[in-house]
């Protein structure tokens, strides 16, 4: 269930979190006051079904809502057959593991462009999660996935792309990620900007695409070929006050993951500003 509105939280276990498992993170984050979590699957998703069913436990005890990111090694569009097949084998059991854990919103990279064509890619990619969202239909694994947008050229993920595969895939919604939108071109920075990326969203997936929404922040350092790493808010350009104001105008609803290298200290200072807003 997507929450009754805008909730913030770290991108995995909470870096003062005594043990380093996803049950004492999700109690962390009860503890710091913040109210999701994003599991992070990112090498691999290792955990079992027993694993799942303490982590949903926690979770609803807490009342910690939980989002998975599934693993960085995923080509949409690789030409091999193997490396495809891999490639959504782990986002199937990213979403199989992550709904057994409560987590309805699956975060992936989609693919590279490589020495494809833009329409090309974008018709592989679309395949694919077609594929699979009708898969997790057919099992009942109540799962959303998650294109995010990307932050280097070349990746694939401008929110045009994510925002067509989220209007023509039944079970695909956007990752918004504002800062890697902010880094691939050195825009995206300002109050109008957010604003006319909202409208966007609001325009391609009308108010569901608001009232539901998946959103990754940090600060951020970048050159001319985009995304070069997260970096703490306060030491970066990214305007995440103009951001929230921008997210509180258009009343979205959702869950902001804090991405950065101080994840629970900066997720804190997102809740906080937005709620000085």
């Amino acid at each position: 269930m997507s929450p009754e509105k805008l909730i913030f939280g770290t991108a995995g276990v909470p870096r003062s979190t005594k043990a380093s498992n996803s049950t004492a993170g999700i109690e962390r984050v009860r503890e710091l006051g913040l109210d999701c979590m994003e599991l992070e699957f990112v090498q691999g998703v290792r955990m079992s079904e027993k694993g799942a069913g303490n982590v949903l436990e926690t979770a609803r005890r807490e009342n910690i809502a939980l989002s998975v990111h599934a693993p960085y090694y995923i080509n949409l569009n690789s030409s091999e057959e193997e490396k495809l097949k891999a490639s959504m084998e782990r986002i199937y059991q990213s979403a199989r593991i992550g709904s057994l854990c409560g987590a309805e919103s699956i975060v992936l990279h989609a693919a590279f462009y490589q020495k494809s064509s833009r329409e090309a890619v974008y018709e592989n990619v679309s395949k694919a999660l077609k594929e699979l969202a009708e898969q997790l239909r057919d099992e009942d694994i109540p799962a959303v996935l998650r294109p995010e947008t990307m932050g280097k050229r070349t990746q694939f993920g401008t929110l045009e792309e994510v925002l067509s595969l989220s209007e023509e895939i039944e079970g695909v919604m956007p990752c918004l990620d504002f800062s890697h939108m902010h880094a691939r071109e050195g825009k995206e920075n300002s109050y109008p900007e957010f604003m006319a990326i909202l409208s966007k969203v609001e325009d391609a997936l009308g108010k569901e695409g608001l009232t539901n929404m998946h959103m990754h922040v940090s600060g951020i350092e970048y050159d001319r070929n985009g995304e070069k790493k997260h970096l703490i808010l306060k030491e970066s350009d990214f305007n995440y006050p103009e951001l929230l104001k921008a997210l509180k105008e258009f009343e979205v609803k959702g869950l902001v993951i804090c991405e950065s290298p101080i994840m629970e200290e900066d997720a804190l200072l997102l809740k906080e500003t937005y709620i000085g807003l």
